[in-house]
């Protein structure tokens, strides 16, 4: 079912500007119609500045206009799946509904898990959606 969406969030971890940890991290988020935006993490020497690869897609469509999503791929390492940081799923709060919208965590192309954003962000702080 969500083959494309997890082959692109793989593809999008070679993109990775990961100096300081090595930690390559793709997503790929889809929206509601069928598009694909994807996005890496990009680090920055202060930390503070490193945005997640969740974010960037996220960012990247939002700046297109897009404002209904269906769902997010994260991959990073093949030895665990990769999970959403706090901020990222704070981010997904913002714009998806929390019973509908799902995060799926890759470790390979065959070996997925999927949550609903209710799952990993159960008391998120929102206006619209909790």
């Amino acid at each position: 079912m969500y083959e494309k969406l997890i082959n692109s969030a793989l593809n999008a971890k070679k993109n990775s500007y990961s100096p300081y940890s090595d930690f390559k991290v793709g997503a790929a988020l889809l929206t509601s119609d069928g598009k694909i935006y994807t996005g890496t993490n990009i680090e920055n020497a202060t930390y503070g500045a490193t945005v997640c690869a969740e974010r960037t897609a996220f960012f990247k469509a939002v700046s297109e206009g897009e404002r209904n999503f269906a769902a997010i791929a994260v991959a990073a390492n093949e030895e665990d799946y990769c999970y959403p940081c706090g901020i990222c799923l704070q981010v997904m709060a913002e714009f998806c509904g929390a019973d509908n919208f799902e995060i799926i965590t890759v470790k390979t192309a065959d070996d997925c898990k999927i949550y609903k954003l209710k799952n990993l962000l159960p008391y998120g702080f929102s206006l619209k959606i909790y």
